[in-house]
């Protein structure tokens, strides 16, 4: 029996990316299944997570982002939110990045289909994915 989706449809994803274009083409892409927020920054990110009541299943962040860093803002809202999935992604080439166990990372550029096979592999109940 194929699994539905309909379990992803409630999920809810916070992404955010200080390039409008990229924030609106990877949100677009998840918006089919998830509930999706957006913020074009740290600070923006920080502020929605205040105002939003509901669970937060996942945190899709730039890297790197002037002032509150991709790193940064998911060591903060994994304090107050400690099931929360953490996938971070770049388009730097070269270099390692040291991130905490549990955590994702997802290389610029990429396609709708490795996001979503991506978001839904961290999403789903079956996962043994972990939040720092």
């Amino acid at each position: 029996m194929a699994q539905s989706l309909e379990p992803h449809a409630k999920k809810t994803i916070l992404v955010v990316d200080d390039d409008p274009a990229i924030l609106e083409l990877t949100s677009g892409f998840l918006r089919e299944d998830y509930n999706v927020l957006t913020a074009v920054n740290g600070k923006e990110a920080l502020q929605a997570m205040k105002e939003f009541k509901g669970e937060l299943s996942l945190l899709l962040s730039d890297f790197e982002m002037p002032e509150i860093s991709g790193i940064e803002l998911a060591t903060r809202l994994a304090v107050d939110r400690p099931q929360i999935k953490i996938l971070l992604m770049s388009g730097f080439p070269g270099g390692t990045l040291v991130l905490n166990e549990g955590w994702h990372f997802l290389a610029k550029p990429f396609v709708p289909s490795q996001l979503r096979t991506l978001v839904r592999g961290l999403l789903s109940p079956e996962s043994r994915f972990t939040a720092a």
